[in-house]
């Protein structure tokens, strides 16, 4: 495997702009006062993907699709046009981040924060790989699902973003159009956030709400899979190579730390399950792991002044290397491809500046599941043991939070349980 050796804290942007070309990515690794960066799989090449959706709906018009399988997730947006449009898409979105005048505030928060995240996306060549990984994953599963269950075949994945395209409702239509007859919507969230998953499902009843006319489709919601054993599995394999890469003599002193989003603690007082379902995908991994080392829970992507979920990533590491620990691995354990958050906070900001203001001797970063073989394995189990089981949603989707202040919630649950008849 090719590897590429540059002095602490010097940023290459030939560097990175190479790699994305060619369709690798960067997993960070300091060897006394120098780095190592050693080129894996994160990013990928545009011509590798499948076909958008799009595509391959004008392939099957004259096919009639079965089962269509919305991927939902936040998005990301693929080229520096595309960044301010995203960003007022999020600052508008009140399952996220509620703010005072928010038709006014939002946009004008978006406009000033373009230029700083542009340049973060021109850091990881850009524009994010989300979309492309998705296609990637969409296509591999529903590949697979035509073979292990042809009684729900044809199946067909469509992708639906929160604030990129393709957005969530122009998708819907699409599938409308497309005579979809049954519709799974699944979350690419293994672990359910009120402010993730819940913003897409509300997403969803709301687009319906405003058409009018009522879906033609059978729904039913994949709303979590914290614990699925093909996922931790994955997370498990990816971590015991990744380890293997680290110098034999420093192999008992690595920290893990499995790094989520984090969210405001006014989010976690209101009962939202998120950080319940993260520990207990960590648990089961470090269980699958034998407990092979020390690790903690840390959260990262911290926005604002008010208190958020902690540990924070980065002071988490301060903290250890003031303990005298300084071999990292990080494992993105709430994320299943690569975007903005894995390539850019996890590998430059982390594993490339505070490592070398910290004096990490060893940092590395797991990669995302991407296309990893078990990991779409996993996808599609979860897929077929959902429409084998016929249920409409998990248990806990059919509550709201003991504290929700959501008026909407309780809306886009009675319409879940509408769109079974």
């Amino acid at each position: 495997m090719a590897a590429v050796t540059i002095s602490v804290g010097r940023r290459s942007l030939y560097l990175w702009n190479s790699i994305w070309r060619y369709g690798k990515s960067l997993c960070w690794a300091g060897f006394g006062g120098r780095r190592t960066v050693s080129t894996s799989n994160h990013f990928m090449k545009a011509e590798e993907t499948s076909q958008s959706p799009t595509e391959t709906t004008q392939e099957l018009k004259n096919k009639k699709v079965k089962t269509g399988i919305l991927m939902l997730n936040m998005g990301g947006p693929s080229s520096l046009d595309e960044v301010g449009g995203f960003l007022e898409r999020l600052f508008l979105d009140k399952d996220i981040i509620s703010l005072p005048v928010q038709w006014k505030l939002g946009p004008a928060i978006a406009r000033r924060r373009t230029p700083k995240i542009q340049e973060k996306y021109r850091e990881i060549g850009g524009g994010s790989p989300i979309k492309l990984w998705t296609e990637k994953q969409g296509k591999q599963m529903v590949e697979l699902l035509d073979k292990v269950c042809p009684e729900t075949a044809p199946h067909q994945y469509y992708i639906g973003f929160r604030y990129a395209s393709p957005l969530t409702e122009d998708v819907l239509e699409q599938m409308e159009r497309d005579g979809v007859q049954r519709a799974v919507a699944f979350s690419q969230y293994p672990q359910y956030s009120c402010s993730t998953s819940g913003s897409s499902f509300n997403a969803i009843y709301r687009h319906y709400a405003k058409r009018g006319e009522p879906t033609r489709m059978k729904w039913s919601f994949l709303d979590r899979w914290p614990t699925h054993p093909g996922l931790i599995q994955a997370f498990a394999e990816m971590i015991k190579d990744e380890i293997k890469k680290f110098p034999s003599d420093v192999s008992d002193d690595i920290v893990i730390l499995f790094s989520a989003h984090s969210l405001p603690m006014k989010v976690v007082n209101r009962g939202d399950p998120y950080p319940a379902e993260v520990a207990a995908t960590v648990s089961r991994v470090m269980e699958l792991l034998r407990w092979s080392h020390p690790y903690r829970l840390v959260w990262q992507s911290k926005v604002g002044p008010i208190p958020w979920l902690g540990p924070q990533t980065d002071k988490a590491m301060r903290g250890f290397v003031n303990n005298g620990h300084k071999n990292f691995l990080m494992v993105p354990i709430t994320f299943v491809n690569e975007h903005i958050e894995t390539l850019h906070e996890m590998d430059i900001e982390y594993g490339q500046e505070l490592a070398e203001e910290l004096g990490v001797l060893n940092f590395r970063r797991v990669a995302a599941p991407n296309d990893n073989p078990v990991f779409i394995q996993a996808l599609v189990e979860i897929v077929k043991n959902h429409l084998v089981s016929g249920e409409l949603c998990s248990q806990q989707l059919k509550i709201l939070c003991p504290m929700c202040v959501n008026p909407v919630c309780l809306q886009v649950r009675n319409w879940i349980l509408s769109t079974s008849n």
